[in-house]
């Protein structure tokens, strides 16, 4: 139904927020990308994902995990980790990553556009 938005559930959830800048060298990116995404589907505590990169290579992806342990326990997932490593020795300028608890959600949800 909304393919980009995550359905998540009634707050309190918590985002794991990761803006990036992405260097020159992205060969194994995608791939790796589509691979940690399966993974944390199927990790205990995954809500869902959004994610979005410009043409210049900024991107911002939100998580959403029911607890902070569940968001330690994936940060700590081997292979996880080794996605983590190759993104600071090749595929990442800069970074920063940001861990909030989501209290209050709000949502619009219309069948069509006006003047469609």
């Amino acid at each position: 139904m909304r393919p980009f938005i995550s359905a998540t559930p009634a707050p309190p959830y918590y985002a794991v927020i990761f803006t990036n800048i992405h260097s020159r060298e992205i060969s194994g990116y995608e791939e790796t990308a589509e691979r940690m995404l399966e993974l944390a589907k199927i990790q205990r505590g995954f809500l869902g994902v959004e994610s979005t990169r410009n043409q210049d290579g900024n991107g911002i992806t939100v998580s959403y995990w029911n607890s902070l342990e569940d968001i330690r326990n994936w940060k700590e997932q081997i292979e996880h980790r080794k996605a983590q490593e190759s993104g600071k020795t090749k595929w990442y300028l800069e970074y920063t990553l940001r861990i909030a608890k989501v209290e209050t959600e709000y949502s619009l949800v219309k069948s069509e556009l006006p003047g469609s």
